[in-house]
């Protein structure tokens, strides 16, 4: 399965190295490997991401193989809603992946993609009240790690998208899986969404 996660500049780092580490450590306890995960930026070029961290993806909107799993994630979000070839793209993507996921504030991206519109989502604590000002149509909620609404689920801010993405684990492969990538990252996983 192809999980491709979205990075652009300034995306906040453990909200896209979290859910890489979750599916590539899932990939070390599993036989076969069951996950392809990349990361996949609008250019083929380095991305600065919080912190001044420097990452190169490894495909281009141009050059990406076909995504299964897209997970959108989140940082200083606002001059990507402004690029219409990204909010294009993430359009045009989820429309054809099976689960589609965010981490933190990148379900304002999904929103104005127009990949979610009438569903219960949640986003980092901080951002609860602007998102539902700015998207109405959602159901915004607080308190809880991460939302499943199917196909759609949204992670809290940051750590959170490490909870949701053993969650994914768990719905791809199975429970075993998951609790053994939880242990080999020593990490608590929260399994239930709240």
């Amino acid at each position: 399965m192809n999980v491709g996660i979205f990075i652009y500049d300034q995306a906040e780092v453990l909200d896209f190295a979290g859910p890489f580490e979750v599916f590539s450590t899932a990939n070390r306890l599993a036989t076969p490997t069951p996950f392809n995960v990349f990361l996949v930026a609008e250019q083929a070029q380095t991305i600065n991401a919080r912190g001044g961290l420097s990452v190169v993806p490894h495909y281009s909107f141009q050059n990406h193989p076909d995504i299964d799993v897209l997970i959108v994630v989140g940082g200083v979000h606002t001059e990507v809603l402004t690029k219409p070839e990204v909010i294009s793209w993430v359009a045009n993507t989820a429309a054809n992946t099976t689960y589609v996921a965010s981490v933190c504030t990148g379900v304002f991206i999904l929103a104005e993609a127009g990949v979610v519109t009438n569903q219960t989502v949640t986003t980092h604590w901080e951002d609860i009240g602007e998102l539902q000002q700015n998207y109405p149509g959602l159901t915004v909620v607080d308190g809880r790690r991460w939302v499943d609404q199917g196909k759609i689920i949204s992670s809290g801010g940051i750590s959170a998208g490490i909870d949701m993405s053993l969650h994914l684990v768990e719905r791809l492969t199975n429970l075993t899986l998951a609790e053994k990538t939880a242990r080999q990252m020593e990490f608590d996983w929260r399994k239930e969404s709240n």
